[in-house]
């Protein structure tokens, strides 16, 4: 992977208030989605950490190995989460996912990787986009950007939205196939296969 340094984080301390119940230990096709995006994410990453309030949590769904960043400040966002990663994680690139995309195909992965070999430094993420919204939360984030994302929070910034209109970004533009893979289950009718 050209000495590319890129660890997963995956976001497992939302409310899960549209499903009901604890998304990450919801079942897709038979098996928990926090399971199906770690095993994608421990394909396509050096390492695995898993941003969550609640440490011991998960420990019955994952016995691989994976680190906990302790969510200081529970439920207030997927930014705060990212800046704690990008703050603690000692990787050039963090790859940020919701625990919530059981579709999530490691080639497809992989080749969006190559992009960042070859990246100029100034570019702070490399993110999916459909039509004018970015799609966050399968996204890449480079360590280096973490000064720029402390001064946005820092006046209350919370917005992911605003915060990727702000800085140097490189879009990835979805093929139908990829846009099928960033399903993300919100609440039990996007369990359907």
């Amino acid at each position: 992977m050209n000495d590319l340094s890129i660890a997963a984080l995956i976001l497992a301390g939302g409310q899960s208030s549209r499903m009901g119940e604890d998304k990450a230990f919801v079942l897709y096709e038979g098996k928990p989605l926090l399971q199906r995006v770690y095993e994608v994410a421990a394909i396509c990453s050096q390492k695995v950490y898993i941003a969550t309030p609640w440490p011991k949590r998960y420990q019955t769904l994952l016995t691989e190995d994976y680190e906990v960043i302790l969510e200081k400040e529970p439920n207030q966002g997927p930014l705060i989460a990212l800046s704690q990663g990008l703050s603690q994680i000692p990787f050039d690139w963090i790859w940020l996912l919701a625990c919530d995309l059981p579709r999530l195909e490691p080639a497809m992965i992989q080749h969006w990787q190559t992009r960042l070999t070859v990246l100029p430094d100034t570019i702070l993420a490399v993110v999916p986009q459909t039509q004018s919204r970015w799609e966050p939360l399968c996204g890449f984030y480079r360590r280096s950007a973490y000064n720029h994302l402390q001064g946005f929070m820092a006046p209350g910034g919370r917005s992911f939205q605003r915060w990727l209109g702000q800085i140097p970004i490189e879009p990835i533009e979805l093929s139908e196939a990829e846009s099928q893979m960033l399903l993300n289950c919100n609440r039990p009718d996007d369990l359907k296969p």
